[in-house]
Formats: C-alpha cells, sequence, structure tokens
C-alpha cells in the first residue's frame, strides 16, 4: 500500500475515533452515562452502527478509551508545568504542577461521568504516575533545602496528592490557589 494512502486511511481512522470518543461524552453529560447507546453514539457521530462496533464493542469500552485520553491531556500539562524552564526553582515547578493538578480537580468535580470512570485501573495508574513525578519534584527539592526533610518525599507527594485533591469541592478559583498556598506551605524547610 503507498504510503501516502497509508497515512490518509490512518488520519482517518483517527479523526473517526475521536468523534465518537466526543460523542459519547457529550451524550453521558447530557443524559448520564448509563443512558448512553451504540445507536445514539452512531448517529450523533454520522456513522453507521455496524462502523462503530469495527472501532469500539460497547459504550463502557467509549467512555474508558474517553478518559483515557482526557488523562492523556492531563499528563501533558502536568510534565509542562514540571518541565517549565521559566519556572525557575524547585519550589516554583512544584507549585506550577500543584496548581495545575488543582485547577484539574476544580473544573472536574461534580461530573457523574468522571466520577464513574475513575474508579478504573487507567486512574490508578495515572495517580502512581503523578505521585512519582510529584516525589521527584519534591526530592529535588529536598536536595536543594527549599523542601522539609524531616518527612520521606514519597509521604510529602501523598499529602500533596490528598490535600488538592479537595479542591473538587471549592467554589471558586481564588479558593483553589489558596488552597495549593497552604499545601506548599506544608512542605516548607524549617528554618
Amino acid at each position: 500500500m503507498p504510503r501516502l494512502w497509508s497515512e490518509t486511511i490512518e488520519s482517518h481512522r483517527a479523526e473517526v475515533r475521536d468523534a465518537i470518543l466526543e460523542a459519547a461524552a457529550a451524550l453521558a453529560t447530557e443524559n448520564g452515562p448509563t443512558k448512553v447507546t451504540m445507536t445514539e453514539v452512531a448517529e450523533r457521530t454520522g456513522i453507521g452502527r455496524a462502523t462503530l462496533y469495527k472501532y469500539f464493542e460497547d459504550i463502557e469500552a467509549i467512555l474508558v478509551a474517553w478518559h483515557e485520553k482526557q488523562i492523556a491531556g492531563h499528563f501533558a500539562l502536568l510534565h509542562a508545568a514540571a518541565k517549565n524552564e521559566r519556572a525557575g526553582d524547585a519550589r516554583e515547578r512544584l507549585e506550577a504542577v500543584l496548581e495545575a493538578y488543582a485547577f484539574l480537580a476544580f473544573e472536574h468535580h461534580g461530573k457523574e461521568l468522571v466520577a464513574l470512570l475513575a474508579r478504573g485501573d487507567h486512574t490508578a495508574k495515572a495517580n502512581e504516575q503523578f505521585l512519582k513525578m510529584l516525589q521527584g519534584l519534591l526530592e529535588d527539592g529536598v536536595k536543594r533545602r527549599v523542601f522539609r526533610d524531616d518527612v520521606p518525599p514519597a509521604e510529602l507527594a501523598l499529602y500533596c496528592f490528598h490535600a488538592l485533591a479537595g479542591a473538587a469541592a471549592l467554589r471558586s478559583r481564588p479558593a483553589v490557589r489558596r488552597l495549593v498556598a497552604v499545601t506548599m506551605s506544608g512542605l516548607r524547610a524549617p528554618r
């Protein structure tokens, strides 16, 4: 098969897959995740049911794939915050990551779809990866004497992770920023 033809087919498949994911997520948000049908997704996407089944076996598979895509996007945002050279020192980089994480929690609170999908193995793996990212940033800060060294970085990472999960219950962006500031104050190296 010619290379251009192959790339065009793969590009088309990716577009159809993305359209399926977005249609299913929109329907789940509108009607509730348990009320979405394959027929509705096919109609919303503009494809036949037979074509839909070539991509996904059921609604749950579609919604899990959508959630995995969301998590990948979140990780890209968190990695960008962690690697941001303009953020400066270890404290500023960690604060940028924690703020990004807190705003992700804040913006997705109360969504039935996210709550349902957050129970999967893919979410547990993502949480592990995030904790490792936090631990690495904290270890760097401990070496530079920016963060406290009387608590292991793995425990500090858990502290940050659980403290900032509370952002989901907050009602304003300034409240999220205050929560991040309080969390950061708990990491300071004793004088």
